[in-house]
C-alpha cells in the first residue's frame, strides 16, 4: 500500500518555485539607516539574476504616513510582520550594513530558524560568527 506524503506549505512553496523555474529570491535585511546601501545591494543582486525584496518604508525619515507616533508604532508592527513574510518567501537573506540592531538581529535569528542561508555585506557583524 502506498501513502502519499502530505507536503507542508513551505514545501509546496519551494516546489512551486522550482516548477516555475523561479530565480533565487533574496530578501535584504538591515537597519533602515542603510537604505542607500540596500538600493545598491538590490541593484547588484538584480544584475546577478535574483529576485530582490527589501524594506519598503524608512520610518526614520519623515513622512505623512507615520507622522503620528501612535500610528507609526502600529505601522512598525505591521511592517515587521510583513518583513517576516518576505523572509519566509525568500531563498536567502542578505544583511546590509556594518551595524546590527535589535530588529535585524531578530530577523537573522528567524531566517536561520527557517534554514535560510544568511549573507552579510560586513561579515564581522554576524551575531553568530
Amino acid at each position: 500500500m502506498s501513502f502519499q506524503q502530505v507536503m507542508t506549505p513551505e514545501e509546496k512553496l519551494a516546489e512551486a518555485k522550482k516548477q516555475l523555474s523561479f530565480p533565487r529570491i533574496v530578501v535584504i535585511c538591515g537597519s533602515t539607516r542603510f537604505m542607500a546601501e540596500m538600493a545598491e545591494a538590490d541593484l547588484r543582486e538584480t544584475e546577478a539574476g535574483r529576485i530582490v525584496v527589501k524594506p519598503g518604508c524608512d520610518l526614520k525619515s519623515p513622512h505623512a504616513l507615520w507622522s503620528d507616533p501612535v500610528k507609526a508604532q502600529a505601522l512598525k508592527v505591521r511592517l515587521d510582520k510583513l518583513h517576516r513574510a518576505k523572509i519566509q518567501l525568500a531563498d536567502e537573506v542578505l544583511v546590509v550594513g556594518d551595524y546590527i540592531g535589535k530588529s535585524t538581529r531578530a530577523e537573522i535569528a528567524y531566517a536561520r530558524s527557517l534554514g535560510r542561508p544568511v549573507r552579510f555585506t560586513h561579515p564581522e557583524v554576524d551575531p553568530d560568527a
